[in-house]
């Protein structure tokens, strides 16, 4: 996953491009940077502006697009309508949606985006969203209106549509008490996702929203879809804020694979006798970036899943590189199967083998007394062959791989999937009577 953000540099990376870049991290994607002003601001106070040429604006863009595939587009600070000009030309024609995050002024107070350039900003920038997402003040700004119930806000957003933007999410509504209501309206339908009020004031989770909004439309997810799980994510980064400097708290975007992986691994713990599915090497349980070139970008458990009496228990700790047996055998799948992503290796058991088979799940094998001595003696290669011999003649990738051993080498089965919750998924079938 691609995503391209344009916005402004922030020295303090509490917000603009160093934000989207920390965000993309958390995501598992990868973020290019186009840089529309340099600012001067810290987490207490905001010093000065400087907008790059739009002659460099635009070849920024350009060097991007005619370059990489790109997934979904967020566009945050703009700053003047020079810019503004140089986007819209830039990007018209964009088939990957288009996220934009009117700010018009920082959290420091530094202003944003000039009262000069708010008409061609309306003309030009908001017809090219996929989604907008102001927050109430800038929402106002844009529609010329006042929002202080559910249908001032639907007002509001209609406004906004009307002036080309596909879809609208105002953020950060307050109708109830305790509550921030993000109000979302496409189409004519509107959802209200609500999360509970945090009393600390942070810099940067409109930025974290925005482009976690981007990189779930990019993932083709619908609009409410995205909606909720931006939200969950800018809750997450707001939760994790660090008052680092001597001002407001700066957003910390989580790493959600570390967590999917982590929440997996815990609901593996509670699989009923999951103890016997740990073979005497142990277990680890994998989860790959999109685009992984190698076990680095693969988290992992540094240690292993492992057996301890009739329950199972993590010694180790979740990290990049943490496994490498278990890694490089989804970089082995990914070679020809990019979309499987995560893999458990458990006990080697022919009855595990059946259940898998009889509930429609494709398992292929390869038989590691037929290795070539050369990959033998070398790390970690008996693992790479294994898999790319199983699945040379396959069309579609398997949900399992299996051996029977060698001399002085376990059998085993690696259960592979496009996600952790995939992988457990599978699992499901050696729960049944």
């Amino acid at each position: 996953m691609n995503v391209l953000a344009i916005g402004g540099s922030d020295p303090s990376s509490g917000a603009g491009i160093q934000s989207d870049i920390r965000a993309a991290a958390a995501l598992g994607a990868y973020c290019f940077g186009v840089v529309t002003a340099v600012t001067s601001q810290n987490s207490a106070k905001f010093f000065d502006v400087q907008p790059v040429s739009t002659r460099i604006l635009r070849m920024q863009i350009d060097s991007i697009i005619s370059d990489f595939a790109v997934d979904a587009v967020s566009i945050g600070m703009v700053y003047d309508s020079g810019a503004i000009r140089q986007i819209r030309s830039a990007l018209t024609g964009m088939t990957s949606p288009i996220v934009i995050d009117p700010v018009i002024r920082s959290t420091t107070g530094g202003v944003l985006l000039k009262k000069s350039a708010l008409a061609a900003y309306r003309k030009y920038l908001v017809p090219l969203a996929t989604a907008i997402t102001p927050n109430v003040a800038e929402a106002e700004v844009l529609a010329g209106t006042r929002i202080t119930d559910p249908k001032s806000a639907k007002d509001t957003a209609k406004k906004i549509t009307e002036m080309g933007a596909k879809s609208v999410i105002i953020t950060g509504c307050e109708f109830e008490k305790n509550k921030i209501i993000d109000y979302v309206y496409q189409d004519g339908m509107e959802a209200m996702v609500t999360g509970r009020k945090i009393d600390w004031q942070t810099h940067g989770s409109g930025c974290n929203f925005s482009f976690a909004l981007a990189y779930w439309l990019g993932n083709k997810k619908d609009l409410f879809t995205a909606a909720r799980q931006a939200k969950s994510f800018a809750i997450g980064a707001i939760r994790s804020a660090k008052a680092i400097g001597r001002g407001v708290r700066i957003t910390l975007p989580d790493d959600v694979m570390m967590h999917r992986l982590a929440g997996a691994i815990r609901r593996f713990q509670n699989i009923p006798d999951a103890w016997r599915l740990i073979p005497e090497v142990q277990t680890n349980f994998v989860y790959a970036k999109i685009g992984a070139s190698s076990v680095d970008d693969i988290i992992g458990v540094a240690g292993r899943i492992v057996r301890t009496g009739y329950s199972v228990t993590l010694a180790g700790r979740l990290e990049y590189g943490g496994s490498r047996h278990v890694a490089s055998a989804v970089m082995a799948m990914q070679e020809k199967f990019p979309h499987v992503r995560a893999a458990l290796n458990i006990k080697y058991d022919a009855k595990t083998v059946n259940r898998f088979v009889g509930a429609g799940y494709k398992v292929a094998r390869y038989d590691r007394k037929k290795e070539p001595a050369r990959t033998k003696k070398a790390e970690n290669h008996t693992i790479l062959w294994g898999i790319k011999n199983a699945i040379r003649n396959l069309d579609t990738a398997p949900d399992a791989v299996y051996h029977t051993g060698d001399v002085g080498k376990e059998p085993m089965i690696i259960v592979f999937g496009t996600s952790p919750s995939n992988v457990l998924a599978k699992l499901k079938v050696l729960d049944s009577k």
